[in-house]
């Protein structure tokens, strides 16, 4: 499914579900966003296992927990008609034209 149509369906599903009945700011959709990093980062602490599992049928685990990172950029992005799409192409051809370990940072 193309990027579009995910932040299309994310920000659709959000607001069907009441996350939009008040108003939120930038600010807190990325600490949102933020969290489920944290969580992910809990996941793999904790249980060392990247893949999906379930538990009473709901999807759990470290690959989840990036899905739903993923789900909140996407709705945010919904929200504030972002084109990430095009930004990701656009940062991505400006990485590749980029040297090799650029800056002189550490990974």
């Amino acid at each position: 499914m193309e990027i579009n149509n995910l932040i299309k369906l994310s920000h659709e599903i959000a607001i069907e579900k009441g996350w939009w009945d008040k108003n939120r700011e930038i600010p807190e959709l990325i600490a949102l966003a933020h969290s489920e990093l944290s969580e992910a980062l809990e996941e793999y602490r904790v249980n060392h296992d990247l893949t999906l599992r379930f538990e009473d049928s709901k999807p759990e685990g470290f690959v989840v927990e990036l899905a739903d990172v993923l789900i909140r950029i996407f709705d945010l992005s919904g929200k504030y008609k972002l084109d990430l799409n095009e930004a990701i192409n656009e940062k991505l051809k400006y990485n590749k034209s980029r040297k090799y370990r650029h800056g002189g940072k550490n990974a």
